[in-house]
């Protein structure tokens, strides 16, 4: 079976990692324990962009070398992807030799081919996207991106014919309608190209910190041509016969492409035009996500508004973390950060619903049953038609829909809340003790179920539910069978083993106070 490739872009080393790196990277990391859990295989690649104009230009004054920048700040973001708990498979830096070998290769190949050809290029130039613009593209004479100055350069260039591609992206987008994901970006996209492609600089003679041209060293590769590459390079492309490398063939194409909203332009057109000109299948999706804001206001290192992620996991925990940032916007859409509303879904649904679910359900069963669970197979009375319930968040797992996934999860939680107060099993004596078997029980067996849903946003903490209910294992090993065996049968039927014993524990979730409690 082919493994299922997803990725995120490779981050630019220029500055540290804030919370919208961590935001593509988490979703990717969702989006990869899903499919593990499900039971396909499944290579997961994250990685840094370290060439340019831009980081020579930091490093000179830091007055130390590229080399030594970029593997300084590179390794920030490996930490954080620790600190995360992020399960990718591979890293890549475009500054190891097994990424410069393919790109080289790839452009040479591109050369002789005549899909990349020699000339001059003039126009208006951004340092800080390292692209170069038409007049008709700044606004208010400055970037269109990024707003900052731009300068007029003329240079000796590679040029990739990206405009031989205008047709053939179209026609491919038109086959494709899901590869420009979300849908309300599509007509930016088909727009785009649709008012003509010019043909794209893809190398530097002023830039000395890049791939150097092999047949032209005076050239270094333009850094976005070089970067796109690193999909294919971590695929195993070209690699040799024998080495650790992945087989290519088990890989590519990719699943999908995680990107932000802003670099939407270059996975979808560029790249997808350069594995054209390589005769190399697409992608089968790119899937833009927007921008977050904080309390309102556009991040900025000047305002001192940027969230580090490191914060925040310090003060309320990885997990509610990962949740927060899936629970409160639609994924793909842009959202505003507030430590507020991260404290308030923190003590109100993870603390109040969730952590209270658990607590009140464990307590009484060790109280009332030596924290034995009483059945060995239980047909829940609260999640009705197991098969639809189990199918539904598939298909929203399948459509990036993790808030539709959250929002699922957390009205099964509202429920099962509802339905302990309502049977009130705190009230009922030792002759009701079936009754009080029954209840308890149901909420186990949701708390089973939930573990397994939740355990791609919070896989620390689902984990640790899951042992504390008796189950044995890891989730992500063992978690698919149930959801496998619920979409057999019209009801939810839970099985436990015979004996099978909760564990009272601390509290999963702690509340917190805070400057809004």
């Amino acid at each position: 079976m082919k493994k299922f490739y997803i990725t995120t872009p490779i981050y630019y080393v220029n500055d540290v990692p804030h919370i919208g790196h961590a935001y593509t990277t988490i979703a990717a990391d969702v989006l990869a324990r899903w499919k593990r859990l499900s039971g396909q295989p499944t290579f997961f690649l994250t990685g840094t962009d370290e060439h340019g104009a831009k980081i020579a230009q930091v490093a000179e004054a830091a007055k130390i070398s590229p080399q030594q920048l970029v593997d300084q700040v590179s390794r920030k973001f490996s930490d954080l992807w620790t600190t995360l708990t992020i399960s990718n498979d591979d890293f890549i830096r475009t500054s190891e030799e097994r990424h410069v070998k393919v790109v080289q290769a790839i452009f040479e190949t591109l050369k002789k081919k005549g899909d990349i050809y020699k000339g001059f290029y003039e126009d208006w130039y951004c340092l800080s996207d390292e692209t170069y613009f038409s007049e008709a593209d700044l606004v208010d004479k400055k970037c269109p991106q990024c707003g900052r100055d731009v300068n007029k350069l003329k240079e000796e260039s590679y040029f990739f014919k990206l405009s031989k591609y205008e047709k053939p992206l179209l026609d491919f987008y038109a086959a494709h309608p899901a590869f420009l994901s979300p849908k309300n970006r599509a007509n930016e996209i088909i727009n785009f190209v649709k008012s003509g492609l010019r043909d794209l600089s893809v190398s530097r003679s002023r830039v000395k910190w890049g791939v150097p041209v092999p047949s032209d060293p005076a050239h270094v590769v333009y850094v976005w041509f070089d970067a796109l590459i690193n999909y294919v390079t971590a695929a195993g492309f070209k690699a040799e016969r024998g080495s650790s490398k992945p087989d290519f063939a088990d890989l590519w194409p990719a699943d999908v492409h995680l990107v932000g909203k802003e670099i939407f332009r270059f996975h979808a057109v560029i790249w997808p035009a350069m594995l054209m000109a390589l005769e190399l299948p697409l992608p089968l999706k790119v899937f833009a996500h927007g921008w977050w804001t904080v309390e309102g206001t556009k991040m900025s290192k000047s305002l001192g508004n940027v969230v580090d992620p490191h914060t925040m996991v310090a003060e309320y925990g990885v997990d509610p973390f990962r949740y927060f940032l899936f629970r409160e916007v639609p994924f793909g859409s842009d959202g505003d950060f507030s430590e507020k509303s991260l404290l308030g879904r923190y003590n109100s649904e993870l603390a109040n619903n969730l952590g209270n679910l658990v607590q009140r359900s464990v307590t009484i069963l060790v109280k009332n049953f030596d924290g034995v669970i009483p059945v060995t197979s239980h047909t829940s009375v609260l999640m009705g038609d197991g098969k639809a319930w189990v199918a539904g968040i598939r298909r929203d797992f399948e459509a990036l829909a993790f808030g539709d996934v959250l929002e699922s999860a957390f009205s099964l939680m509202i429920k099962t809340n509802k339905f302990i107060d309502e049977k009130a099993p705190w009230k009922l004596g030792i002759d009701q003790k079936k009754e009080l078997a029954q209840v308890l029980v149901e909420c186990v067996a949701v708390l089973k179920v939930l573990s397994v849903v939740l355990s791609p946003f919070m896989p620390t903490k689902m984990q640790e539910l899951w042992v504390g209910l008796g189950e044995k294992g890891l989730i992500e090993q063992e978690g698919g069978a149930l959801l496998a065996a619920l979409e057999r049968e019209p009801a939810f039927s839970i099985s436990f083993e015979a004996g099978q014993t909760v564990k009272k524990g601390d509290p999963l979730f702690m509340r917190k106070g805070g400057r809004w409690k």
